[in-house]
Order: C-alpha cells, then sequence, then structure tokens
C-alpha cells in the first residue's frame, strides 16, 4: 500500500507567529484594566522605538 500523498504536516510559520502574537495581546487585554495603549501593544509586539 503507498502512502497517502494527502497526509503531510503543515506547518506555515508566518501564520504561527501572527497567532502568538495575536494571543499574546489578547492575554494582555484581559488582564488590562482599561483600552492598551500604543506603546503598550507596540512592546508586546517585539517593536523598538528607533
Amino acid at each position: 500500500m503507498s502512502p497517502d500523498p494527502l497526509d503531510v504536516e503543515l506547518t506555515d510559520t508566518e501564520l504561527l507567529d501572527e497567532v502568538d502574537l495575536t494571543t499574546t495581546l489578547i492575554a494582555a487585554a484581559n488582564q488590562s484594566e482599561g483600552p492598551l495603549g500604543s506603546e503598550e501593544i507596540d512592546r508586546l509586539l517585539g517593536l523598538g522605538l528607533g
């Protein structure tokens, strides 16, 4: 019996990175008492200033 050609591991690293960033933002927003500021969002996303 030959292997199933559709039985492959699907890996999309860009999508996984986006999901990780989104869940980080969701968790931070959930724990915050108010809206997240732009600086806090940038920090959570790993964006540097300059």
